[in-house]
């Protein structure tokens, strides 16, 4: 079995483990003659492994179940964006939005459909090179919730902490750093991310939403499918059942790995051997400021696009894959979620110091 160095931004590189025991169980789920995404999603089979999902996902950020609900939704973070603010937004209700990239650009769009924004912070003119500090954010008076984007897939940027708002509840787009380090839940009252960088395959978006929270919902008509307490009170609709099945041992391995803390660490040490090779000199060139470097995607620069053109093609040829920047921004990115391993961004580092004395 060929397995290649896989930096992909999403769908992202999944733990072999994992995919390994998916394999053995694909074609007949313990015993029962048939594959889990056969079986009817009302099933006990099915049953027990959405129940389990939702109990490791609580173990794991060290959440109550009496505080918080776990839903695994579908409609990406993309449907999360007009969700969120179709439950807690109405013309006489504002929330505040901290704009720091492409995908909180998007929320913002949608949420303007349904209630009054305010931008606290935005980065746009600085094309998103950074996130800001606590000072620099200037919040409306009496926000339902505070929303940012933890961290940014596209321009490379991640807050180092949750925005302090005073005790306003956030929500956050935690797509791209969900499950990477421990998050002070208290902040919080809606958590949701797409599983298809660090949780699972695409398909299925992870949704924790406090339960008091739940609460400061407007009383004015929502879609049924759209309303959150819909999928708090039973499972309404079919699921993606292959994603969460995929999901829950997904979380399983991050149980047995060491939780939050051992991939607060592991990432950390990661992100600093590739930090460290492109501040060696200016043949690599860093697109954020340091204070807001992602741990998640490492984002840089060539001197010219045709020497960027050839480090991503000799790159391929070492096995190296898919490390093009995204198309609006280009330039090089490298994707180094929960399952990417050191040995992948010790052969990255390795072929930046070989390909720099070609090319210096």
């Amino acid at each position: 079995m060929k397995r290649v160095h896989n930096f992909s931004a999403g769908p992202a590189t999944l733990p072999v483990e994992v995919l390994q025991k998916v394999q053995k169980e694909l074609p007949d789920y313990r015993g029962k003659g048939a594959s889990i995404i056969e079986m009817s999603h009302r099933s006990p089979e099915y049953t027990e492994i959405n129940d389990q999902a939702a109990e490791r996902l609580l173990k794991i950020l060290g959440a109550d179940s009496d505080q918080w609900e776990v839903l695994f939704l579908q409609g990406g973070a993309s449907a999360q964006f007009m969700m969120t603010p179709h439950n807690f937004l109405t013309a006489t209700r504002t929330a505040d939005y901290i704009d720091t990239g492409a995908w909180s650009a998007k929320a913002i769009k949608e949420a303007k459909l349904f209630g009054n924004v305010h931008v606290p912070y935005s980065s746009k003119e600085q094309q998103y090179n950074r996130v800001p500090d606590n000072s620099e954010l200037s919040f409306s008076d009496e926000p339902v919730y505070v929303h940012f984007t933890s961290n940014n897939t596209i321009f490379g940027t991640q807050f180092s902490s949750e925005p302090e708002t005073g005790g306003i509840p956030l929500v956050c787009d935690a797509s791209s750093d969900f499950l990477s380090r421990p998050v002070d839940l208290d902040k919080y009252g809606l958590i949701y991310a797409g599983a298809q960088k660090n949780v699972g395959p695409a398909g299925v978006t992870v949704v924790l939403i406090r339960k008091d929270f739940v609460g400061k919902q407007h009383s004015e008509a929502i879609p049924t499918i759209l309303n959150y307490k819909t999928h708090i009170q039973k499972l309404f609709n079919t699921p993606p059942v292959f994603a969460v099945y995929m999901v829950n041992y997904v979380l399983e391995w991050i149980l047995e790995k060491g939780g939050l803390s051992y991939f607060s660490s592991f990432n950390e040490k990661k992100a600093d051997l590739l930090y460290d090779e492109l501040d060696k000199d200016d043949f690599y060139r860093g697109t954020v400021e340091k204070e807001s470097r992602s741990k998640m995607n490492v984002t840089f620069r060539l001197h010219t696009e045709d020497l960027e053109a050839a480090f991503l093609k000799e790159a391929a040829q070492n096995d190296l894959v898919n490390l093009k920047g995204h198309r609006s921004v280009g330039g090089v990115r490298a994707s180094i979620y929960n399952a990417c391993s050191m040995e992948s961004v010790e052969a990255l580092v390795g072929f930046m110091q070989e390909f720099r004395k070609k090319n210096n």
